[in-house]
C-alpha cells in the first residue's frame, strides 16, 4: 500500500492547539475570560482515567513512561509530557489545569473534566448495539454531572452560578470520536455507524445549551479529526483494495463518514447559535487543520504547530 500518512517511518507529529479569544478591542491583549472548564477524553485527560476506579492505578497512563518528561513521574496525563490543553491553558494565561478528581479543585481557575476514552454517548447506547467501551470511561453527561456537582460546591444561588460562569470558557471535545472508532473496529458497517451520528450531535449540543442556560457566555464545540488517517484505524480496518486510500494513504471511507458527523455538528451549531444570538459559540475545525499537517508531515517529515480554525 506504501507509506500511510501517519507511519511508523514518521517518529513524531507535533500538534499544538491555540485557542484563540476574541477580544473587545484590538488594543486589549488580555483574555476576555477568567474561567476554563473542558470535558472531553484522553487527548486531554490529565489525571482523571486513573483516579476514576478501583483499579486506576493499573492503567498505562498511572506508569511510566508516562509522565517521564514532565513532571518527571506519572500523573495522568497519556502523555511522557505536556498535552496540548496544557500548553493552550498556559498560551490563555492560566499555568495549569487541574483533573475534576484530584483534590482542592475549589480554587481552580481552569478544571479538567475529561477521562480517557470516553465517548458521548451513554454506555446503555452501546450496550444495547454490542459494542464495548472501557469500565473506566465517563461519558459527556456523567461529566456534566460532575460540573454541575462541582458548580453547586462553589455557587449558592443561580446568580452566582451565572455570574461565575460568564466569566468562563467551555471546550467540547474532541470526544466524540470514541463513540466512532469504537464502533467500526468492532465490526459495526459504515452505515450502522452513521445512523448514530444524530444521537453523537444531540448529546453535544444539549450540553452546551445547558451550560449556556446556566449562564455560559463562551463555548467551542470542535469537530472531529481525520479518522481515517489515524494509525490504529489504518491497522484495524486494512484493506487490500488500493482505491479505498487517498494519496496520503488514509482511508477515504472513514474521512467521508467524519465530514459528514462534522457537517452535521456545524449545523446543529447554526440552530444553537440562533437560540442564543449573544452567545459566543464556536465552532473548531480539527479535521481540515490536521489534515494540512498530516499532508505537510507526509512530505516533509518535520514538526509542524497548527492553529485550529474558529468558525
Amino acid at each position: 500500500m506504501g507509506t500511510y500518512a501517519i507511519s511508523s517511518s514518521i517518529k513524531a507529529v507535533c500538534v499544538l492547539v491555540f485557542v484563540l479569544a476574541t477580544t473587545t478591542s484590538s488594543q486589549n491583549t488580555r483574555c476576555p475570560f477568567d474561567l476554563l472548564y473542558h470535558l472531553g477524553d484522553g487527548v486531554f485527560d490529565n489525571g482523571n482515567a486513573i483516579a476514576n476506579m478501583q483499579h486506576g492505578s493499573r492503567l498505562p497512563a498511572a506508569k511510566l513512561p508516562y509522565g517521564n518528561t514532565h513532571p518527571g513521574n506519572p500523573t495522568g496525563r497519556w502523555s511522557d509530557g505536556l498535552l496540548d490543553i496544557d500548553y493552550g491553558a498556559q498560551g490563555l494565561g492560566f499555568p495549569e489545569i487541574t483533573a475534576y478528581l484530584s483534590e482542592n479543585i475549589s480554587s481552580a481557575n481552569a478544571i479538567m473534566f475529561a477521562v480517557a476514552r470516553s465517548p458521548v454517548l451513554d454506555s446503555t447506547f452501546f450496550t444495547s448495539r454490542g459494542i464495548r467501551i472501557p469500565p473506566y470511561t465517563v461519558s459527556l453527561s456523567i461529566q456534566m454531572s460532575w460540573f454541575k456537582k462541582y458548580l453547586n460546591t462553589i455557587c449558592s444561588t443561580p446568580a452566582d452560578r451565572a455570574n461565575k460562569l460568564a466569566n468562563a470558557l467551555f471546550l467540547f471535545g474532541d470526544v466524540e470520536a470514541n463513540d466512532i472508532t469504537y464502533s467500526l473496529i468492532q465490526g459495526k458497517s459504515l452505515q450502522q455507524v452513521r445512523s448514530y451520528i444524530p444521537y453523537v450531535t444531540k448529546a453535544q449540543i444539549n450540553a452546551a445549551r445547558e451550560v449556556i442556560k446556566m449562564g455560559a457566555t463562551r463555548v467551542i464545540l470542535p469537530g472531529n479529526a481525520p479518522l481515517g488517517c489515524y494509525p490504529f484505524i489504518l491497522a484495524e480496518l486494512a484493506s487490500v483494495n488500493p482505491a479505498d486510500y487517498d494519496n496520503m494513504g488514509c482511508l477515504k471511507s472513514v474521512n467521508d463518514l467524519i465530514v459528514l458527523k462534522n457537517k452535521d455538528l456545524q449545523q446543529a451549531i447554526e440552530g444553537l447559535r440562533k437560540e442564543f444570538p449573544s452567545t459566543f459559540i464556536m465552532y473548531a475545525d480539527f479535521y481540515n487543520s490536521e489534515l494540512s499537517l498530516i499532508r505537510e508531515t507526509a512530505i516533509s517529515g518535520k514538526c509542524f504547530v497548527v492553529q485550529i480554525v474558529m468558525m
